[in-house]
């Protein structure tokens, strides 16, 4: 059986390097709480929550400007489930490709699984930061990041 990882696909009227540009920019779509680089190659960066104790380390494993970006988490914490280190060796996969005036962005959360005790939250949260938040950063320079 197919694994079934969280998977979603926007569309932005920029340019593909534009896009690449503003998905590095975490602070601006996704979390204001962001420690570390995140722009190139092998940088390593923590995005938390809030007031929780919940937060993620991400490793850049794949940087290719324009086209794609790919984070590894090489550690977490989602401190309302009980296995906190769920997202632990999965990883985040843009996929980027474009047009004359629009981008499109597929974006796969590998190892996100729907077995997995966070996924519906999970993917609730990936929803909002990625389909709204992420996409009003691209179109209008103003996400809304937690």
């Amino acid at each position: 059986m197919e694994q079934q990882n969280y998977f979603c696909s926007i569309n932005a009227n920029v340019m593909p390097k534009e896009a690449f540009n503003k998905i590095n920019d975490v602070s601006g779509w996704w979390a204001k709480h962001l420690e570390g680089n995140t722009g190139s190659l092998n940088d390593v960066f923590t995005v938390r929550f809030g007031e929780s104790q919940t937060y993620v380390t991400f490793q850049v494993t794949e940087s290719v400007p324009g086209k794609k970006i790919v984070w590894d988490v090489i550690d977490c914490h989602l401190h309302w489930i009980e296995a906190k280190k769920e997202w632990n060796g999965t990883q985040m996969v843009f996929d980027i490709s474009g047009g004359k005036d629009s981008t499109k962005i597929d974006i796969t959360h590998v190892g996100l699984l729907p077995e997995h005790e966070c996924y519906n939250d999970c993917e609730a949260g990936w929803n909002h930061h990625l389909k709204t938040s992420l996409v009003k950063f691209l179109d209008e320079n103003k996400g809304v990041p937690v």
